[in-house]
């Protein structure tokens, strides 16, 4: 199995060179040059399996240079401490056609967990495959949890060094809070002037930057990625959807090979990709529905066909998905189409005109298989009432948005298949809207976690209690245009 870019297919690379990279030289994503497929055996068969074992056996399809004994080690250490459950990916069903798949159970209490407890490990041992003897400088850009899920997932690894970058006031206070007090001797963390957008174009700059990256590297320092524009970021979240699937048959929800739909917030695409790979692998899905907040590009996107970011930018209570660029739409389009020119051509456009119009062709490809919404923070919090009035379980603002476009879905469409929500992150992540939405008080002086606590009755998740009382660490904050001096600040300090 070899890897390409979405901008020229010409040149194939190995997994593990494109885990250890993170972005094509050309600017763009690397993609599997074939996707592998699996059966109604093979899924019969992961039903009886756990969730690491489902992670070896998805993962080994797409590179034959992890044996199953590596992969079996690095399941057993990314999925094992750290995570407060069993199955690190547990479905709760709420009614009889209804799931969340709850992904927050890991170190951070967000999704990210699910692929940044493995992504260290596929990339450190990417490197030694290699030969590699530069340290790796993993550069990222945040709109909240990856941030907090890469240190943690990178902190004192040898041979590595980690910065992060987040939009100074685009993250919510626990988000933040989480980063700025991270412990280990190779983690840095600094703001950013700007939103999300600003922060992802920067480090995107940086990477296709080769009189900066070729400086590094004569220095020692070979500079990767853990956005999930990295494959090694994408190729573990694949599981999850395999995963959900063995267990909606499992409980009974469905027959084998009935089709489901998945209902996903995001923002940056990554997400709902990996679902739209697992489909592609041969697993029964009808629908994706993409749930948006009030930044609705993608809700127009995939209405339209016109992706364009030329429009207000709004900061809101599922920070997540406050980005009006998505980096991983561009793997979508190179995988409907599989013409690089193509691809190359829209994101010209979306670089110096801030929009494309894609072919009527994709356009349609995409319809066949997505629906779009989108919520704003007013049904949000109202969704996340309903919710717990009904039935009792405590949603986060961005799994709430994705309940009430699902909800929207199924009064406009008739369409009440089987539907799994990815629920993204912990409710005490977002503590104070949560509380808000159901009607506790803000700015009481109470610590928020310790609050939603004693309103719901709910515990916290261990690793934020006490958040609030942990030392600040970074203080840093840079314009966008000066990001690569702060990568050089760090790097050489």
């Amino acid at each position: 199995m070899n890897y390409i870019s979405t901008r020229d297919s010409d040149n194939s690379v190995s997994a593990t060179f494109a885990i250890a990279t993170g972005l094509a030289r050309d600017g763009g994503l690397f993609v599997p040059e074939r996707i592998p497929e699996i059966t109604a055996a093979d899924i019969e068969r992961l039903r009886a399996s756990d969730y690491k074992r489902r992670f070896v056996e998805i993962s080994s399809l797409f590179s034959d240079e992890f044996s199953e004994d590596e992969l079996s080690e690095f399941a057993d250490k990314a999925y094992g401490e750290g995570f407060d459950s069993p199955d690190p990916a547990p479905l709760r069903r709420i009614d009889a056609d209804t799931a969340f798949l709850e992904l927050w159970h890991g170190p951070t209490c967000a999704f990210k967990d699910m692929a940044l407890r493995m992504l260290p490990l596929l990339l450190t041992a990417s490197l030694k495959k290699r030969g590699e003897t530069r340290k790796v400088c993993v550069a990222v850009a945040t709109s909240g949890d990856t941030g907090k899920a890469a240190l943690e997932g990178f902190r004192d690894v040898d041979g590595t060094c980690i910065i992060v970058f987040y939009p100074m006031d685009g993250v919510s206070e626990v988000q933040k809070r989480q980063m700025i007090t991270q412990q280990g001797e190779n983690v840095w963390v600094c703001a950013v002037n700007g939103n999300f957008d600003d922060a992802q174009s920067g480090v995107k700059d940086i990477f296709s930057d080769r009189g900066f990256t070729d400086m590094l590297s004569e220095k020692g320092f070979l500079l990767s990625s853990a956005n999930s524009i990295n494959w090694g970021r994408l190729m573990p979240q694949i599981v999850y959807y395999v995963s959900a699937y063995c267990e909606c048959v499992n409980s009974g929800m469905i027959k084998p090979n009935d089709k489901i739909n998945f209902c996903v917030p995001t923002g940056n695409f990554g997400n709902i990709l990996a679902g739209l790979y697992a489909k592609r692998m041969g697993l029964p899905v009808n629908r994706f529905i993409c749930a948006s907040n009030k930044n609705n590009v993608l809700t127009d996107f995939i209405g339209t066909g016109v992706y364009n970011v030329n429009r207000p930018f709004y900061t809101t209570a599922s920070p997540s998905m406050d980005i009006l660029i998505s980096g991983n739409l561009e793997r979508l389009l190179f995988e409907i189409c599989r013409n690089p020119a193509e691809v190359s051509g829209y994101m010209a456009d979306l670089s110096s005109k801030g929009l494309y119009e894609v072919s009527p062709e994709i356009k349609e490809s995409i319809k066949s298989e997505f629906s779009g919404g989108f919520c704003d923070d007013s049904d949000t919090k109202l969704s996340i009432a309903g919710i717990w009035k009904k039935h009792g379980y405590l949603t986060d603002t961005h799994t709430a948005a994705a309940c009430k476009v699902l909800e929207d879905f199924r009064a406009n469409t008739g369409d009440m298949t089987v539907t799994v929500v990815t629920s993204t992150a912990s409710p005490f992540k977002f503590c104070e809207d949560v509380s808000d939405a159901l009607g506790g008080k803000k700015g009481t002086g109470k610590d928020p976690i310790e609050a939603l606590a004693a309103l719901t009755g709910e515990k916290p998740p261990k690793p934020l209690s006490g958040l609030s009382e942990r030392k600040i660490r970074f203080f840093d904050r840079v314009d966008r245009k000066d990001m690569r001096e702060a990568i050089s600040g760090f790097l050489f300090r």
